[in-house]
């Protein structure tokens, strides 16, 4: 994984030498021109990328970094700051026909490397399309398209990242397609990949965890279980409304035999999620949300502690306030934002008193942000959170001030 990185940055060093050399040889790499009609599914290669001359490799990435002063129940750990990931990309056009992409991230400051993306398409007809390496599970919406200049919030939706564990990636294979009509779009993708673990139910969390599986890295060799995880979406968008996608994930999650010795029953997996976005064109108020279910085959043996239904989302409004040059940006927008998320990590009842089960987040932020341009976001973010414990104890109070930027480069 290391020398990957290290290839990279070489070659980021060499592109600025020889641009020093002639500037003129540096371009941007031009983005697909049907991004009006863009969908989510299209999102991993509309990206910004620079390249040098006639060089089939093309170079590209983003930075986040922040600050935040957050406080629980009136205690708080003071002043800190972060980059929480930066994320470099390559590509290349082998052939009009076959491509490849890699998004590599560092996170924490470059405390953990990962693969996220790494997958050669191959293009037989605009509704058949193959592609094969480390593939973006596509469910739900932000899996997908998760950049952070995309988005007027400095964290991370709640529910996608603590109970789905985006940016969930695999090793597979699979299809997808897309067709216009007029003014309406449909696409598909359906994968299988190596798929979760028996971590989902036996880690430091105690309690039902996807993201726990990312944890992981030999599911990018082999699988857990020898049974695959199949992951489906078909989406739908006009061009004057918006878009809304329905996706499946799922399959067996534990280690049930070896060597042919059979350990347990085949415990499933099984995911739903519905996303939608729209515009609205009177006001150009920018709308988009995504909601999912999560259902688990939690062992008898295992306490209540660890749910077998899960349920949560996120909704964003944001609306143009400012559209002028300003500050000597021509293309300068100032928008306000809203935020309103929650998550339900055990959505049951306690079997002995048939009362509720109490495990859930929710929180509302108010958010401020000025873009110089289409990729770049300066934001300022005010998160208020009550998080309420298994019992349903009186709710832990986290609020704080956010302020962070993020940038394609």
């Amino acid at each position: 994984m290391k020398s990957i990185f290290v290839t990279i940055i070489c070659l980021n060093l060499s592109l600025v030498v020889q641009a020093q050399i002639d500037s003129t040889l540096l371009r941007r790499s031009p983005v697909d021109t049907t991004m009006a009609k863009g969908m989510n599914m299209d999102a991993v290669y509309n990206r910004p990328f620079l390249q040098m001359g006639k060089m089939p490799v093309s170079l590209g990435g983003y930075v986040e970094a922040d600050y935040q002063y957050m406080g629980e129940d009136g205690v708080t750990d003071g002043h800190t700051f972060r980059i929480p990931r930066m994320t470099l990309f390559v590509a290349s056009t082998i052939h009009r026909k076959i491509k490849f992409l890699s998004e590599l991230e560092l996170e924490e400051g470059g405390k953990e490397i990962s693969i996220e993306f790494a997958a050669m398409d191959f293009s037989f007809h605009p509704l058949v399309n193959l592609r094969g390496g480390v593939v973006m599970n596509p469910i739900g919406a932000f899996n997908q398209n998760h950049d952070g200049p995309k988005w007027e919030f400095v964290d991370r939706p709640v529910a996608m990242t603590q109970m789905l564990p985006a940016t969930w990636s695999n090793v597979g294979f699979g299809l997808y397609g897309k067709q216009y009509m007029n003014d309406w779009a449909f696409g598909y993708e359906a994968y299988v990949t190596n798929g979760f673990d028996d971590s989902i139910i036996s880690n430091a969390e105690n309690k039902t965890f996807l993201p726990a599986s990312k944890a992981s890295k030999d599911r990018f060799e082999e699988s857990s279980n020898g049974q695959p995880l199949v992951t489906g979406k078909f989406a739908l968008r006009h061009n004057m409304v918006g878009e809304i996608g329905l996706s499946y994930m799922g399959g067996v999650f534990n280690k049930f035999q070896d060597d042919g010795l059979v350990l347990d029953d085949k415990r499933r997996l099984d995911v739903w999620a519905v996303d939608v976005n729209t515009t609205l064109p009177f006001s150009k108020t920018y709308i988009v949300g995504e909601w999912a279910w999560v259902m688990v085959d939690v062992p008898e043996t295992y306490s209540q502690t660890y749910g077998n239904k899960q349920r949560g989302g996120f909704i964003d409004v944001v609306q143009p306030v400012l559209s002028q040059p300003m500050l000597g940006f021509s293309n300068a927008v100032l928008n306000i934002a809203c935020r309103l998320e929650y998550v339900d990590w055990n959505a049951g009842k306690f079997d002995e008193t048939d009362g509720n089960i109490s495990e859930h987040l929710w929180a509302i932020v108010p958010a401020l942000s000025f873009r110089p341009n289409a990729q770049t976001v300066i934001r300022a973010n005010y998160r208020y959170m009550q998080q309420t414990d298994l019992l349903g104890n009186p709710p832990a109070l986290i609020s704080g001030v956010q302020l962070g930027l993020s940038s394609y480069f």
